[in-house]
């Protein structure tokens, strides 16, 4: 993770250096889709609603007024507050999308017409913008109007049927993968009509459901149902089609995870556990074998690692060519990824919140994109319409005066990383 300082932080190894996106987002799905466009180099200018700006500002935990939620999903952005309810407000949003290459929004279907924004509108500003509209269902079908959060996408794309143990009700998933596929749906969606667009220079419209991009992520769990016609089952941490693979408690009570994949790691585990006998099972020699007695050796290999604590096996198996890992917490990951020299992890000097740590992007690469914090309602309001609509200070104080904006004196926070430091404008 590099540096950041500003939008200088875009340097010109930023693939998106150049890029700038109208993000008309809120609460997550839309929120990630914009913050990856940011991570990859693109100016990306947030559009937040007067008075509380989006709503999960308002998620607990809550630190000195910063919600956990909205600074995970919005970093590297600019915020400025608008009302696109007010005719001025409608009119500064198109002069913004004549100096935008992409616009963002995640309303119910029909809003963004509503607002006077529609995609036919926002092409007389600019022709070949790319419009990427996120929504639960989608712009057509039966449930295009319906609202739609994580959970409920989760339940009808038939995603919590297979999470949880074997023998307990549906759960969902830990992550909210609905929104989140969403998200990075919108990005690829996005990235591709750059790329086409710089080709035939035609922009394009973008309609994305929220369902159809998490029921895409079943892959060869529907693949699976397709062939066979039956749907499959909870398995816990296992796996449907592979043996021994899942969670196993230690004699400590502690949990080892093994993924035992090919014959290779099967034989190798049985010899690091001081079992080959097993690896010449005929119940257990192949994968097909090892799957159809799947119950019987889950068993077998519980009773192995129960019978030791899990430091012991992490020792044991430490070398072998073998895929395994404690299973660990949230914190201990993110404290061992701290600790790791990937630099994933970086620490943001917060005017409202002191020294943060914070997750960057993973793409390697971006050796020239830094993380800057998420910013604070309205902090770039003024900077926006003076740098990239060219008003007039006059004109900015009018806007506020008729409440069309809101305008954000917060001060701009210091990113630290490895030792170095610099301050952002």
């Amino acid at each position: 993770m590099s540096v950041a300082s500003g939008r200088s932080a875009k340097s010109d190894t930023a693939p998106l250096q150049g890029v700038r996106v109208l993000d008309l987002t809120r609460v997550l799905a839309g929120p990630l889709c914009t913050m990856i466009l940011a991570d990859l180099g693109a100016d990306v200018i947030k559009v937040e609603a007067p008075g509380g700006g989006d709503e999960v500002r308002l998620v607990p935990p809550i630190r000195n007024g910063v919600s956990h939620y909205f600074y995970a999903v919005n970093r590297n952005k600019r915020s400025i507050v608008v009302d696109l309810k007010t005719a001025e407000g409608k009119q500064l949003a198109l002069d913004l999308v004549a100096k935008c290459d992409v616009v963002v929004e995640n309303f119910r279907p029909g809003v963004l017409a509503d607002l006077g924004l529609a995609y036919e509108e926002l092409v007389k500003h600019r022709p070949d913008v790319i419009l990427c509209s996120i929504s639960g269902f989608g712009s057509t079908g039966p449930l295009r109007e319906r609202p739609s959060f994580d959970l409920v996408t989760q339940a009808l794309t038939g995603v919590m049927s297979i999470n949880g143990d074997e023998e307990g009700d549906p759960t969902k998933l830990g992550l909210p993968l609905g929104d989140q596929s969403g998200g990075l749906m919108g990005a690829i969606g996005v990235l591709a009509a750059l790329h086409r667009r710089d080709a035939t220079g035609v922009g394009a419209r973008i309609d994305l459901s929220i369902s159809d991009s998490l029921l895409s992520l079943l892959g060869y769990l529907a693949q699976m149902y397709f062939f066979t016609g039956d749907s499959p089952k909870r398995v816990g941490s296992g796996h449907h089609n592979i043996a021994p693979y899942g969670s196993f408690l230690c004699s400590d009570g502690r949990h080892l995870v093994v993924a035992l994949h090919s014959g290779s790691f099967f034989r190798k585990f049985c010899d690091v556990v001081g079992r080959p006998h097993l690896f010449a099972d005929a119940r257990f020699r192949n994968a097909q074998a090892r799957q159809q007695n799947r119950q019987e050796l889950t068993v077998i290999v519980s009773e192995i690692i129960a019978a030791r604590p899990l430091d012991e096996w992490l020792e044991r198996l430490d070398g072998a060519d073998i895929p395994f890992a404690p299973l660990r917490t949230v914190g201990e990951a993110l404290e061992d990824a701290s600790r790791a020299d990937r630099g994933l992890i970086g620490t943001i000097d917060d005017p409202d919140l002191g020294p943060m740590r914070v997750i960057g992007s993973p793409l390697r690469f971006l050796s020239g994109v830094g993380v800057r914090r998420a910013p604070s309602l309205g902090e770039h309001t003024g900077e926006v319409l003076r740098d990239v609509l060219g008003y007039t200070a006059a004109r900015v104080e009018m806007l506020a005066e008729k409440h069309a904006i809101q305008l954000s004196g917060t001060r701009p926070p210091t990113v630290r990383h490895r030792g170095r430091q610099q301050n952002q404008p």
